[in-house]
């Protein structure tokens, strides 16, 4: 069965003139729009439920609440999902997990999804939502086909107000370390009052890496591989950290950012975990908050090095973007890599954006 060819049909369909839009009721719509305005914090609901509906459309006579193929008369919704669905979202740059909607461990239950299951996903409108959604298609034969492309076409349209073109650098050859610097630190400081701050200065080293590949000989030969989602399942399923090195296909390097918590022993015990299963040459660990427990957090990167070979690097995230920013040989093009990365990511939200134009327009005055 062609699932994914299904999904793009649909795709495509939204981004058209929605013609029969006014069948769906009152309350599946306000569901419809509820799912569209979570889809990028709650992205397990949001693909699982896709999934479901393009089983729903290839498989009519299927109860699509019977996730499972351990539930009777059930089927496996995960390895569709996996094979077709997630991988279709991606490259339509629509929001998705790291491998399944499945991988959620609220959504993974081997329960019914009828109105009262128990799975705890956190956002209770989300839930209610989902289900009703899920409820209106098996129970009220709503079309999943026409709650697909509207509620596609919602996600359109919030990527489209999303996006904002960013703010050059208007005398570049003016900028200097200590300016850019300043730069990041107003920013990953700034009280976003929203999630998905901490992802920025994962977006900075990975800009940074992308220089670093190119012009530090230690880095030769080196992959850098493309950015995951950053949420903490997705983050967990498969990667040893926020940024990851590969050399002749083996994890070389991993960088692993705490924002926002100062740098522990049960951090370094986490850590040491991936590295036993990873096996980086090495391994850093930065935050904005220094480092407590101090004496154990030491203990542990020796015992790391002794029996495996890693050598783990507890450091600061400004200082750490401050040193390489010595070894590289333009500062524009770090600024440059970097603001397109913030331009394009589909996580982020407007004021992330927004405030970086700001802070740039700020260091335009001063430059």
């Amino acid at each position: 069965m062609n699932y994914d060819e299904i999904l793009l049909k649909i795709y495509n369909e939204a981004r058209g003139e929605i013609k029969d839009i006014n069948i769906l009721e009152k309350e599946v719509l306000k569901n419809i729009e509820t799912l569209a305005l979570k889809s990028f914090n709650q992205k397990g609901v949001f693909t699982v439920f896709v999934t479901l509906c393009i089983y729903k459309l290839a498989h009519p006579t299927q109860d699509i609440r019977k996730h499972q193929t351990q539930i009777e008369g059930g089927f496996s919704g995960r390895s569709m999902d996996t094979k077709y669905i997630t991988p279709t979202l991606k490259k339509l740059g629509l929001p998705s997990m790291a491998e399944s909607g499945w991988l959620t461990r609220s959504l993974e239950q081997p329960y019914t999804y009828t109105l009262d299951y128990q799975g705890k996903i956190s956002n209770k409108s989300v839930k209610k939502s989902f289900l009703e959604l899920v409820h209106s298609i098996e129970m009220d034969e709503v079309n999943p086909k026409t709650i697909l492309v509207k509620l596609f076409k919602l996600i359109l349209e919030i990527q489209k107000s999303n996006k904002i073109s960013i703010t050059p650098l208007l005398a570049p050859e003016k900028l200097t370390i200590e300016k850019m610097i300043l730069l990041l630190e107003k920013q990953f400081v700034y009280d976003y009052k929203t999630s998905y701050g901490s992802k920025l200065p994962v977006l900075a080293f990975y800009a940074m890496y992308q220089i670093l590949i190119e012009e530090v000989s230690r880095y030769s030969l080196c992959e850098l591989k493309a950015l995951g989602s950053h949420t903490a399942c997705d983050r967990s399923a498969k990667s040893a950290g926020d940024i990851e090195i590969f050399k002749d296909k083996k994890l070389f390097e991993a960088i692993e950012i705490k924002l926002d918590k100062p740098i522990d022993a049960n951090i370094l015990r986490i850590a040491k975990e991936k590295i036993v299963r990873f096996n980086p040459q090495r391994y850093y660990i930065l935050s904005n908050h220094g480092t407590i427990e101090i004496d154990e957090v030491n203990y542990i990167i020796d015992e790391v090095k002794q029996a495996h070979g890693c050598q783990i690097i507890v450091n600061g995230v400004l200082a750490t973007l401050k040193y390489y920013m010595r070894l590289i040989g333009n500062l524009e093009e770090f600024y440059t890599l970097y603001s397109n990365l913030i331009a394009n990511d589909t996580e982020l939200k407007q004021v992330h954006k927004e405030v970086w134009n700001k802070l740039t327009m700020e260091l335009n005055n001063g430059l």
